[in-house]
């Protein structure tokens, strides 16, 4: 046998005709590139842009610091002065203020119709009338509850005082000194306090009002006039058993907690444990959802300080008599410079957006994968000596390179046109973040790859994992992300969604860069991670997890599933088992296998027991040994099974081309796909070099060229970078390739004219047929299947495509199957005719000829009415004739050799000629072709009969 090694080519090697052959594929689909990559270059520019349009209208006067035109100077000149005191609420927040202004602490009363009434669902009687909601005449109401009764009574009944304690002179000291509230909405910032500049009145809480208790107030705030109305407020002071009382009540006051949905609003609730002259412990329940933060907008302020301050002036007074006060002058902010209102839409966007950018590659990758699987070009490249290592190295680096110039372009043109998702976030981060993504989405293209067999299907659901893992991000997922009270754990859980772990590692970008904008100081550090808040260590964790197990999983199911034929499930314990033997007695196998109940004929025994024979020899100029191969499909929907090979046994030598003849579904197709590994046998085997096609494939491909029947290319690459490829994959370099790829075009008329340079997509059939040829010879093969080789090829081309297999066949062993007679008598040393499984007959032409030939065919052509005449012509010229064919007219006879003489067939022709009109009429020898009909007529007769 022949070394299987000799020739083989590396790994490097294998890889590095992989490469060649990927960088120029992409160089091919530049244009595909530049639309890939300007995706998010649009993308960008319309952040941008829409982010100009925004900063426009932020720049506008009413959204900076309020000023005015003074006199400064006395000199009659006006000058521009901006500050706190010429703003409104929403100016202020832009305003330089070195010294803030402080506000009397205010109560968050409820709006008059929202405020608390008996209801059906809260039936307390000691609450007020819905009626008084007509009116908003409604008390804010006070709940109370502790240990102690009498106590929490009197700590009540001090915190709201009966009658109005007011100085003119000093009004700003004067709400400070009363219980005043406000049931206006609080702002992010309390530079100038909502409640006296919202044109409101503020509202004092008093257990009882008189009918005229309005109250006009006018002071300055450090130079902020401050202009209003003080309006009384009853305030109801409730007590309830316990504390669970006082939460169902709060609870059933929510829109949502009731089943009228209706608001029942409590200023506040205190519960005063167990508190007593000598301790003081005190609980106090607030309504937190006027900090408004169900979305990304920026937290709004609570009115909870004056709450406590009154708990504690009660205690207090409680102790040591009413004349004692703890004063709570005012609330105000931190001195700070003066800023402009800006709103980063790359950070309030582009969560939703760069997650869009980033899966995009997704269905780029994978139908770019199931591409290979659909067109079969992966199982074209296993079978001319690439194996699976370097596929998948080469493929998966080149993805992975692709991805990261993908992202890079992304970054630095965010970055450069100013987006601060990308500038105020630490790089090196952003770095780790898209690396490790980027590898985990390629490792899901491979895996759902092996899933998928139409590019069409592959990209409608990579596109869906798109769009549908951004949507729901954006709607869903990010939602509970935002909601503290959903268990973490379920986040964990919903980020092991790659798509939700992309648009949780970006959400985190996003927050740190909008916190940082506002605040004026930076986004994202590695510190950061630590923050029990921030989601990004986490993210990072599940994805290089996810990393591995799924590229692991999809090598797997690869090589179990879509590799060629697949592999054992348990293949990786292959290595631990004692390898069999190349060759072995061909009995070993044999026991139990399926029995057909058939003849075999003389010449296929004959070959049988040829194949015995070799098998026992330990050295065999046989290229390829088919020892009882059989292939089986199972039955389905209640039918039977196919037999599509029943037990071939064939030996073909180097030098030797082997020609199989058949009808459609005869099996020569099963035969052919086992050969090179498209499927597993059911039973038998073959040995390819010395190599067992069950268990040692991958070095068979190394010395297999294939054609196949219908043609394997990539439409954007030449001809010539097709031969370059499948060269390198034979272990050619160099000159030697150079060499061997002019030669194969010029042997195939596919050098002239700069056609090897030509893509293959704009060949003709006949062109692209002759590239295939070309194909499973280069780089010497030892052994070449070819299914049809001469389909579509016009005369010319067809007698030069046969003059390059005859000069191939010198050193190779070849099998061809064809539909054309001319074609295997021309290239087959040896021909074997398939028959629904089994092989009826073999040996050369010639040989078949004699055997099954020993006739003449005479054709004669009259009108209907002389068909007796011609019959009793040919029974007078031979007894033994037999009628093969008739039809209006036209009959055709075989008549035996040994019974007629050729001129005596003339000379009777030439006497009927006097009698009847001869329209047409023709002797000939036998001809393959007829050989092919009676061979194949007498096999289906005898399964028939079986």
């Amino acid at each position: 046998m022949a070394d299987p090694s000799a020739g083989s080519s590396s790994f490097w090697t294998q890889a590095n005709a992989l490469l060649r052959k990927n960088l120029t594929y992409q160089k091919r689909n530049i244009k595909e590139n530049i639309r890939l990559i300007s995706f998010p270059f649009f993308l960008c520019l319309l952040l941008v842009l829409l982010q100009a349009l925004i900063n426009q209208q932020l720049d506008k006067p009413s959204n900076n610091c309020g000023c005015q035109c003074i006199d400064t100077a006395g000199d009659g000149q006006c000058n521009k002065v901006c500050g706190l005191e010429y703003s409104d609420i929403d100016q202020a927040a832009t305003c330089p203020i070195p010294n803030p202004p402080g506000f009397p602490p205010l109560l968050q009363i409820p709006s008059p119709e929202y405020r608390a009434v008996r209801t059906d669902f809260v039936p307390f009687t000691d609450l007020p009338d819905e009626s008084c909601r007509s009116s908003g005449s409604c008390p804010a109401t006070f709940l109370f509850t502790g240990n102690n009764q009498s106590l929490g009574q009197i700590l009540a009944g001090s915190m709201i005082p009966s009658s109005l304690n007011w100085n003119a002179s000093n009004a700003a000291e004067s709400l400070a000194i009363n219980v005043d509230g406000s049931d206006t909405y609080t702002q992010t910032s309390n530079f100038l306090d909502s409640a006296f500049f919202s044109g409101d009145p503020i509202l004092n809480v008093r257990s009882q009002c008189s009918s005229n208790s309005t109250i006009s107030v006018s002071f300055l705030v450090n130079s902020v006039p401050v202009l209003g109305e003080v309006n009384c407020v009853q305030g109801l002071h409730l007590w309830r058993n316990s504390s669970s009382v006082v939460n169902d009540e709060l609870y059933k006051g929510y829109r949502k907690g009731n089943s009228e949905e209706k608001i029942n609003e409590i200023t506040a609730a205190y519960d005063f444990l167990n508190s007593n002259e000598n301790s003081f412990n005190v609980s106090i329940w607030y309504n937190s959802t006027y900090k408004n933060d169900s979305g990304q907008a920026p937290i709004a302020l609570v009115r909870v300080p004056r709450s406590v301050n009154l708990a504690s002036n009660a205690y207090l007074q409680f102790l040591r008599g009413p004349g004692t006060n703890i004063l709570f002058e005012s609330v105000k902010e931190m001195p700070k410079p003066g800023t402009k209102l800006r709103l980063d839409l790359s950070s309030l966007l582009g969560t939703l957006f760069f997650t869009w950018v980033i899966l995009q590659l997704f269905p780029v990758i994978l139908t770019s994968l199931v591409y290979e699987k659909e067109q079969r070009l992966r199982i074209m490249m296993k079978m001319h000596g690439l194996g699976d290592g370097p596929y998948w190295m080469i493929s998966y680096a080149y993805f992975l390179s692709i991805s990261l110039i993908y992202m890079l372009c992304f970054v630095i043109f965010g970055s450069l046109i100013g987006l601060n998702f990308f500038r105020m976030n630490d790089y090196s981060i952003q770095f780790v973040f898209y690396f490790i993504y980027v590898n985990l989405q390629i490792s899901l293209a491979f895996l759902a790859a092996a899933m998928f067999s139409k590019v069409k299907t592959s990209a409608v659901v990579g596109y869906i994992f798109v769009f549908g893992s951004g949507l729901l991000g954006g709607f869903l997922f990010q939602f509970f992300v935002q909601d503290t009270s959903f268990p973490r754990a379920w986040i964990i859980v919903m980020e092991l969604y790659p798509g939700f772990s992309l648009y949780r590692g970006l959400y985190e970008f996003s927050q740190a860069s909008f916190t940082g904008n506002s605040l004026g100081t930076h986004g994202m550090r590695w510190g950061d991670l630590s923050n029990s808040v921030n989601g990004m260590k986490e993210v990072l964790i599940i994805m290089v997890v996810e990393w591995l197990v799924v590229i692991f999983v999809a090598y797997y199911i690869d090589q179990v599933v879509s590799s060629g034929s697949g592999k054992s499930p348990l293949f990786f314990l292959q290595k631990f088992q004692k390898k069999p033997p190349s060759l072995r007695n061909p009995s070993l196998q044999r026991q139990g296998s399926k029995v057909f109940v058939q003849m075999e004929k003389p010449d296929v025994s004959q070959e049988t027991e040829k194949v015995e024979q070799l098998l026992l020899e330990s050295n065999s100029s046989s290229a390829i040994i088919v020892d009882n191969l059989k292939k089986v499909y199972p039955g389905r929907d209640g039918n039977p099974a196919k037999f599509a090979v029943k037990g071939l046994s064939l030996a073909v030598t180097e030098g030797e081309c082997f020609g199989m003849l058949g009808p459609n579904g005869a099996g020569k197709t099963s035969f052919i796909s086992m050969m090179i590994g498209l499927t597993k046998p059911t039973s038998g085997t073959a040995y390819v070099q010395g190599m067992n096609i069950r268990t040692q494939m991958d070095g068979i491909y190394t010395s297999m060229g294939v054609c196949p029947q219908h043609d394997l290319l990539w439409e954007t690459l030449t001809g010539r970078e097709h031969l370059l490829f499948y060269g390198r994959l034979k272990n050619l370099k160099g000159s030697a390739l150079t060499q061997a790829v002019e030669e194969s075009l010029k042997s195939v008329n596919l050098f002239n004219g700069g056609v090897g340079d030509k893509k293959a997509g704009k060949y003709s059939g006949g062109m692209k047929r002759r590239l295939s040829v070309a194909i499973s010879l280069i780089g010497d093969p030892k052994v070449v299947y070819m299914d049809e080789p001469s389909t579509g090829l016009d005369p010319a081309s067809r007698s030069n495509l046969w003059n390059v297999v005859k000069r191939a066949k010198q050193n190779r062993a070849i099998i061809l199957t064809t539909h054309s007679m001319e074609e295997a008598e021309v290239l087959c040393d040896r021909l074997g005719i398939f028959v629904d499984g089994s092989l009826q007959c073999i040996g050369n032409p010639k040989e078949l000829k004699a055997r099954y030939g020993g006739s003449y065919v005479f054709t004669m052509t009259t009108s209907s009415d002389h068909e007796q005449d011609v019959d009793n012509l040919v029974r007078h010229l031979s007894p033994n004739a037999n009628k093969i064919y008739h039809i209006s007219g036209t009959q055709k006879f075989e008549l035996p050799k040994h019974d007629v003489r050729i001129a005596d067939v003339f000379q009777a022709v030439e006497n009927a000629k006097s009698r009847f009109t001869v329209f047409a009429w023709g002797l000939a020898d036998t001809t393959l072709e007829d050989v092919f009909i009676k061979v194949a007529r007498g096999a289906q007769a005898f399964n028939v009969l079986s």
